[in-house]
């Protein structure tokens, strides 16, 4: 009987490389040959927290001559965009999920050939995956998650994985539909959100203006536009357009609607700052922007109140984090990232400021690496460029405080003989986890910090 011989991936400099499950056939005279004449080419795992992912572009076209170490393909996980490169020579024969569309981690996104004559067979296969639906394909026994993208060789009569739509999954646990038992009308026999209503006897909703319920989805934005639809509890609203999140604005929902789970409670702090307008004008011209002084500032204050620098994750200990790396909101197109400056406290201001011009290209062209934006113990949000002047932040999960920045206005000021003047002040309001900060401590931390920037000379030190 054959074998299969597995090779692992390997990450390099945020750089994904294709590996295969290659098949392994002992011959006569008990030597062994691999055979692998066309490969699957998986959806990757980006990221411990990825479950799909959208294809940016394919780098390279259907018949393209590959040679290894080639980048073929760009994938959008949740935070960035990787290219992914194949770890073999070959001919991309098809292109199964086509530019902009989803498919979850493990499910085909190509077909790879060794030879022109293999190409045809590619193709053939790939026909068959997506007409053939007629008989429910068995249940693989539970195994881990491929590799970040793997090639297999395609067995002709074997058994073949069963792939759902995350919504599907939940929806077949929900109504207690056994996944495996379900016929998938979507791409090449994926089970879709309206295929397990079907089997639980559930009547689609027709919607006007748009076929939400089609029994044939061509993309698989259809079956996203479908759980929607089952999902809604309003009305629809006549001309509107339903959207499907992309995959940054999935990632930024569910921890929105993680941090609901976190008691917070906010305090708020007015700030003089027309010292720190000052200094802000003198260093301006060397690239310190107000963003950097902010961030080196609450660092510097960080370093002074350990406790607002700390996390509770389980809800029954929290942690004191020896590093202290602010995350700054940074909003790029379509959608929110928070790149971190790592040990803020430790670098001076020009180097810092340095370092978070990189971290801001870097995230304009999506190429964040997973450690460049996970890594926050604390986050700064700033608005005042916009005129804001106070808003509250959300707490991002597993992080102890938040800081919300307004801009810095023109304000009549009394002082402790009772004589008015006016001086410039913004507003600074913090958002905090209160399972481990209590209002002394945030209060203690706001006093520290508005105290750095109304003397902010220690700020160049």
């Amino acid at each position: 009987m054959a074998s299969p011989l597995i090779f692992r991936v390997s990450f390099s400099n945020g750089i994904v490389s294709l590996s295969s499950r290659s098949l392994v056939v002992r011959s006569k005279r008990g030597s062994m040959r691999v055979e692998a004449k066309i490969r699957e080419i998986f959806m990757p795992a980006l990221s411990s927290t990825m479950t799909e992912g959208k294809i940016v572009s394919w780098i390279k076209s259907e018949g393209d001559v590959l040679s290894k170490g080639e980048s073929v393909v760009v994938v959008e996980s949740d935070k960035a965009d990787m290219d992914v490169e194949t770890f073999y020579d070959g001919i991309l024969a098809v292109i199964v999920v086509g530019e902009g569309e989803i498919a979850p981690v493990g499910a085909p996104i190509g077909l790879l050939a060794e030879t022109e004559e293999d190409v045809a067979e590619a193709k053939a296969k790939a026909s068959m995956g997506s007409t053939q639906s007629a008989t429910p394909a068995p249940v693989a026994p539970p195994s881990p998650p491929p590799a970040p993208l793997a090639a297999t060789p395609i067995a002709s009569d074997g058994p073949k994985k069963t792939v759902a739509t995350p919504f599907a999954k939940k929806l077949a646990k929900q109504h207690k539909v056994d996944i495996g038992s379900v016929t998938g009308t979507g791409p090449f026999g994926r089970i879709t959100p309206a295929d397990i209503e079907a089997a639980a006897g559930i009547l689609p909703t027709k919607s006007s203006g748009s076929n939400v319920a089609s029994a044939a989805p061509v993309s698989v934005e259809a079956p996203v536009k479908a759980a929607a639809a089952a999902a809604a509890t309003l009305p629809e609203i006549p001309g509107s357009t339903v959207m499907p999140f992309t995959t940054m604005q999935s990632a930024v929902s569910k921890n929105m609607v993680e941090s609901l789970s976190v008691p917070t409670f906010r305090v708020g702090y007015p700030v003089m700052t027309d010292a720190l307008d000052a200094l802000y004008e003198k260093v301006k011209p060397k690239g310190v922007t107000m963003t950097v002084l902010l961030a080196k500032a609450a660092a510097m204050a960080l370093s002074q109140h350990p406790v607002v620098n700390a996390s509770c994750k389980d809800g029954k200990s929290f942690t004191y984090n020896s590093s202290i790396n602010i995350a700054v909101a940074v909003a790029i197109n379509g959608g929110l990232i928070t790149p971190v400056l790592q040990d803020a406290d430790k670098l001076d201001l020009y180097l810092l400021s340095q370092r978070w011009k990189e971290l801001v290209d870097k995230a304009r062209a999506k190429q964040l690496q997973p450690h460049e934006y996970n890594s926050g113990t604390f986050t700064l949000s700033n608005l005042g460029m916009f005129g804001v002047d106070r808003f509250d932040a959300i707490l991002p999960p597993g992080q102890g405080a938040i800081m919300a920045v307004g801009a810095s206005k023109p304000t009549a000021v009394a002082d402790k003989d009772g004589y008015f003047s006016v001086k410039s002040q913004m507003l600074v309001n913090v958002t905090a986890d209160h399972r481990v900060i209590y209002g002394a401590d945030l209060a203690s931390f706001l006093k520290t910090f508005a105290k750095i920037l109304e003397n902010p000379d220690s700020l160049t030190l």
